[in-house]
């Protein structure tokens, strides 16, 4: 497996990252108080899913300094897996703000409020230039983390987000089209909600100790397996700590007669882990064939 990154120094991305956290967060009031004066949910709604992206830098950003805290005696697997946890509230708190704006884009759908129009227009066109510099300040650094790729793809999709909602200003002012907002406002929720289903997903995988999505689990043993003095592999975890850390922990079957060669075996074992599957972290307990478990399951510790 190859990975192309592109490397900048820590105070880089915590400044670019903290003026995207400042302009996400002044835009989110503007657009809450100017939704709720020119009685415009999709605002609202845009206003709700910045503060996600704002809400979400945050997190990354606090997230990333405590995970870089050593392990210790009360956290012996260290503080990386927090990066996860806010994640998953993350998806959570978008996917209820998602339904939400559905019930009360339908609910104004049926009774469509009045709206004005050039305030939607203006603050669209705000929220659209701020969208662009968020996505401009993480576009350089998306390529190095896959957080701040999703925060990069967040942001482009909030930028189309504000040009509906300007498209919609534009519609109430020309044609007094009042029931666009509100449908413009389900079609926000209905993207916050698709990006909060899908994402959520992998989040719980990781959290429950899944494999990584991208490593093929049987052709790691299957490789394994094929190196000179390996019988078999039982009880095999996969698993991550973080986005970027696979590890694996599996009991080793060795050969009777190679069992003087253990240290080379485990050094080519670990090698073939490492650049065959991008897999650094390995625990691996070896077993004599004469006491190995009878009838041990492949995975798991059946």
């Amino acid at each position: 497996m190859s990975h192309d990154h592109v490397h900048m120094p820590p105070e880089t991305k915590e400044k670019r990252v903290a003026i995207a956290i400042w302009a996400n967060g002044i835009l989110t009031l503007a657009q809450i108080g100017g939704g709720i004066f020119a009685g415009s949910l999709a605002l609202i709604a845009d206003a709700l899913h910045n503060f996600s992206d704002m809400a979400s830098l945050v997190i990354a950003f606090a997230a990333q300094k405590i995970a870089r805290r050593p392990a210790d005696a009360k956290m012996t697997f260290g503080y990386g897996r927090i990066e996860i946890v806010a994640a998953l509230i993350n998806y959570t708190t978008l996917i209820i703000i998602g339904f939400y704006l559905i019930y009360e884009g339908g609910m104004r759908i049926i009774d469509p409020p009045e709206v004005k129009g050039w305030w939607v227009v203006w603050l669209g066109g705000i929220a659209l230039a701020v969208d662009a510099l968020t996505a401009l300040l993480t576009y350089s650094m998306q390529k190095d983390s896959v957080n701040i790729r999703a925060l990069f793809l967040h942001n482009l999709s909030d930028a189309l987000a504000s040009v509906a909602v300007v498209i919609g200003g534009t519609l109430i002012l020309l044609y007094d089209m009042r029931w666009v907002d509100p449908a413009i406002t389900i079609g926000i929720a209905g993207y916050i909600l698709y990006l909060g289903l899908t994402e959520i997903g992998g989040t719980i995988r990781t959290l429950m100790l899944g494999s990584p999505v991208d490593i093929d689990t049987d052709a790691v043993i299957v490789a394994l397996s094929n190196i000179e003095g390996v019988i078999d592999l039982h009880h095999v975890h996969f698993w991550q700590m973080g986005e970027h850390d696979a590890s694996l922990e599996a009991h080793v079957i060795i050969e009777e007669s190679a069992w003087d060669q253990l240290e080379n075996i485990k050094y080519r074992i670990k090698q073939a882990l490492a650049q065959e599957f991008n897999i650094s972290h390995s625990t691996l307990e070896f077993e004599h064939p004469d006491h190995m478990h009878k009838d041990a399951h492949t995975y798991g510790h059946g």
